[in-house]
């Protein structure tokens, strides 16, 4: 188990972005990073995902449509893959999951595995006991650090749906946090391990 506590983070300290300002700041700085490191934790276990036929197919119970849009996807990740490496961009993420895995979460998990095959996205899972005393005071946040310039808090309903970001510029912030995102990183297991036994036998999520 995982005993380090994580950093600090007081909103207070970030600049409040709408839906619409997220993503076109994140956009913008996206796509001017050169030779970096990018760190992405995911906690939440479902999201509404909007604009995404994929997820709209899952919404309606149609597990073999949903599959076949995400494998639909492979060129325009291989396209993704070839604009980082350019950049010299490389992507981590850690995907905690709590088991039984929510449809999302199985749905997201499969999702993963092609960006792990066609973009080369370097991506792992840790179980949520593994961060239980980091999370005594409350969950971890949902958090995308873009190389050392930014940290985006990234900011949901209730229900899920995404309600943009608080985004953090201050170099200790930004540091701290990517130093304990590559620590969870490191204690997390590949994700083709993990889908492999826990993933791919289960059925259609219900």
């Amino acid at each position: 188990m995982l005993d380090a506590h994580p950093p600090e983070l007081h909103a207070g300290e970030g600049e409040r972005l709408s839906r619409a300002e997220y993503g076109s700041d994140f956009g913008r700085r996206y796509a001017a990073l050169r030779d970096a490191d990018c760190w992405k934790l995911e906690r939440r276990q479902h999201f509404e995902e909007t604009d995404d036929a994929s997820r709209d197919a899952l919404r309606r119970g149609d597990w073999p449509e949903a599959l076949r849009l995400l494998d639909a996807r492979r060129d325009a990740l291989h396209e993704e893959a070839v604009a980082d490496q350019r950049q010299g961009v490389t992507f981590h993420r850690v995907r905690v999951v709590e088991e039984p895995l929510t449809p999302y979460i199985q749905w997201e998990l499969h999702s993963h595995r092609n960006r792990v095959r066609y973009a080369g996205e370097k991506i792992r899972v840790l179980a949520a006991g593994a961060i239980s005393r980091a999370e005594s005071a409350g969950q971890l946040p949902e958090l995308t650090i873009l190389g050392a310039a930014a940290m985006f808090r990234v900011v949901y309903t209730d229900a899920g749906v995404p309600d943009g970001a608080v985004r953090f510029t201050d170099r200790a912030t930004v540091d701290s946090w990517t130093a304990y995102l590559r620590g969870l990183y490191l204690a997390a297991e590949d994700l083709d391990a993990y889908f492999d036994r826990d993933v791919a036998p289960l059925p259609p999520p219900v």
